[in-house]
């Protein structure tokens, strides 16, 4: 595959839809204006779930019609049900996301469905947004381990991903929801899902960094041919339904392995740290990942760049 990897955006969605205080409107339509900025052409931008299920994302509807859309940006929007793909259509979306997991019991806590039901639920979504031309994505969460149940079998997660490929997505992403997961079981699961007939090119990452292995998992996805990697400016995120769930992999430390390494992405360092910080200072907190802290560095004066 060529060395090229998508860096799909998610901090104005699964960064911020743990975050209890409410952030105005206004302040992520400016995040997502400075992701953009920065060169990020996947922006997650919000949720069209229910208010009362995720408070922080209630403003979904003005939110996402009152957005200046650069052409050439994505901006994918996570959709539970027919009811809220009605929303999004209403809205202007034009790319949308479903999710589902790899465990019944983390599916009844987080959308109140077995595994089984919500893709039956999903069908009608996908279908209504096939017609319409947009994009789709599956989500299948709990890829390594389950909060409720412990760990998932490599063979459920596939076999989930072709079940949502059969509906009809454009892309599958598999998450480390709980951040249990170690490049051993990113290689096994990569290999499993592409020999079950899942497209390598149709294959995404979505790492949390709850235990510190976020970056290792995205090096051994790469070895594996992967080229498409979920993280969070700022590296903010966790979901309500799974505890102990930390923030997601931070925009700006995928960046710079990216860089280091010599893989092309299109995103800038010093954009991405502006709009970490922007969102750090909204939501009231330092910006504590490890790009965030320490700035880039330039090889040529030994220096760090991108600081505050």
């Amino acid at each position: 595959m060529a060395d090229r990897v998508r860096i799909y955006e998610v901090g104005p969605r699964d960064g911020l839809q743990n975050e209890a205080t409410p952030i105005p409107t206004a302040t992520k339509a400016r995040f997502i204006e400075l992701l953009a900025q920065a060169g990020l052409r996947e922006i997650e931008a919000t949720s069209f779930v229910a208010p009362r299920a995720i408070p922080q994302l209630a403003d979904a509807d003005a939110l996402f019609a009152g957005l200046t859309r650069e052409l050439g940006i994505r901006y994918p929007v996570l959709v539970p049900n027919e009811r809220g793909m009605a929303r999004a259509e209403a809205a202007g979306a034009d790319a949308v996301a479903v999710f589902t997991a790899a465990t019944d019991a983390f599916t009844q806590a987080n959308i109140g469905m077995t595994v089984a039901e919500s893709l039956a639920a999903f069908g009608p979504v996908v279908a209504r947004a096939a017609d319409l031309g947009w994009w789709r994505r599956g989500y299948v969460s709990t890829a390594f381990g389950c909060p409720y149940t412990g760990r998932v079998e490599p063979a459920r997660v596939v076999e989930v991903a072709l079940r949502l490929l059969d509906l009809g997505v454009d892309e599958v992403c598999f998450g480390d929801t709980i951040g249990v997961g170690v490049p051993g079981q990113v290689a096994t699961l990569t290999g499993l899902a592409v020999a079950a007939g899942v497209p390598l090119e149709r294959l995404a990452f979505h790492f949390h960094d709850t235990r510190g292995t976020a970056l290792a998992n995205v090096a051994a996805g790469l070895d594996a041919g992967v080229r498409c990697f979920d993280s969070a400016a700022g590296g903010t995120g966790g979901c309500p339904y799974a505890p102990g769930a930390a923030g997601n992999l931070a925009t700006e430390d995928l960046v710079y392995l990216l860089d280091a390494i010599g893989l092309e992405h299109g995103v800038s360092l010093d954009g991405v740290l502006a709009a970490a910080r922007f969102i750090a200072e909204a939501i009231g907190r330092p910006l504590a990942t490890k790009v965030g802290q320490a700035g880039g560095w330039d090889p040529a004066s030994g220096r760090p760049t991108g600081r505050a």
